[in-house]
């Protein structure tokens, strides 16, 4: 389409001959609508076909032309229409004024037909532009968003690849990186106004931890099968080895961040999971015997939901116990093991971890 075939031009004025001019001067061209007052204007230009340029009269009885623009740029439906001033006003303040006010440009009455036309078609041009890259902007927008949604699936498919890779090596543990995630998402939304994690866990952060989460074994791929798998109590030699699953899967995710050589949030998040989770509240956990605050809130978090999961889960060294016995177990822990507040967010939304666990059961 061009502007001489698709445009529609409304021209606003109050005097009919000047109205029968413009539009016997611009119908061969344009489809032309016509307005006799600042107020019909305002509804023309409400309605459809939406013009594409507008030929405005200053000098109107009631609402003058300043005011029209005003209304126009006011109003998201007509802010983005050219308007062009019709004006025999020669002050060089009243042009300023309504170049200020957002008019196209300014054509002397009496017009000059030549000029009218130029002008309406610079204007138009000039609009076909603008919509043009506003199109091309809507398309390039609507592909990023895509292409970002893609990554983030990729992402997202990536990590549970590799947690399952994980799992594979103990395949007991089913559903249990699912479970896990949705026990920390859960914990963390519940954690989001209390004053001593508001700061730390918005909307953002959460979605990382839950992003995060299912990487938290990732080192049990380094543990030798014969401990990993072994359905009695670990002697202390193999409970020495078991242990270092836990840094064996930050250091692999440390390796990854070498790899890329670009800093990625959920990547660090990981890490501090995957490295921190056996840490406890009371400093007797591995492998740095960290103790209280100095444990990083995710792995706090994962903590209670790995714990909790496992004890409501089979392994080839126990049965599973029930979720009413898991959760007195983990009150116990409360200022022992866990974090105190952590164990009480726990504890508030008990009925949705169960839900979370019944949903991801292994026996289906």
């Amino acid at each position: 389409m061009t502007a001489e075939t698709s445009a529609t031009i409304l021209i606003v004025d109050d005097v009919a001959e000047n109205l029968h001019v413009l539009s016997e001067l611009l119908r061969p061209q344009y489809r032309v609508l016509a307005a006799t007052s600042g107020e019909s204007a305002l509804r023309v230009a409400n309605s459809l076909p939406k013009p594409d340029l507008i030929l405005l009269d200053v000098m109107m009885p009631g609402m003058d032309g300043y005011a029209v623009l005003a209304r126009l740029r006011d109003d998201p439906a007509t802010r983005d229409i050219p308007v062009v001033f019709l004006t025999a006003l020669a002050d060089a303040g009243d042009e300023e004024r309504g170049l200020q006010l957002g008019a196209g440009d300014y054509i002397a009455k009496p017009i000059k037909p030549i000029v009218v036309l130029a002008r309406v078609r610079t204007q138009l041009e000039a609009k076909q532009a603008r919509d043009w890259l506003e199109d091309k902007n809507a398309v390039l927008k609507t592909e990023v968003a895509q292409r970002m949604a893609e990554n983030d699936l990729t992402q997202q498919a990536s990590i549970r690849a590799l947690a399952h890779l994980a799992e594979l090596r103990d395949p007991e543990t089913g559903n249990h990186i699912l479970r896990t995630q949705g026990y920390v998402h859960r914990l963390a939304t519940g954690l989001r106004d209390h004053p001593r994690f508001a700061d730390t866990l918005s909307e953002g952060y959460i979605d990382l931890l839950a992003r995060s989460a299912p990487l938290h074994d990732i080192g049990k791929v380094g543990i030798p099968d014969h401990i990993l798998l072994k359905p009695g109590k670990l002697t202390p030699d193999e409970w020495v080895i078991m242990q270092t699953h836990a840094k064996l899967g930050s250091d692999s995710i440390e390796q990854a961040e070498r790899d890329i050589e670009m800093p990625l949030a959920f990547l660090s998040v990981a890490k501090e999971i995957a490295h921190r989770h056996h840490e406890k509240w009371d400093g007797s956990g591995y492998p740095d015997g960290l103790a209280g605050d100095a444990i990083p809130l995710s792995a706090r978090l994962m903590a209670i939901a790995d714990v909790f999961d496992a004890l409501i889960s089979v392994r080839v060294y126990k049965p599973a116990m029930t979720a009413l016995d898991a959760r007195d177990i983990i009150t116990a822990g409360r200022g022992k093991h866990f974090d105190p507040d952590l164990v009480d967010a726990f504890l508030a939304n008990y009925t949705d971890f169960v839900a979370i666990a019944k949903r991801y059961s292994d026996a289906r």
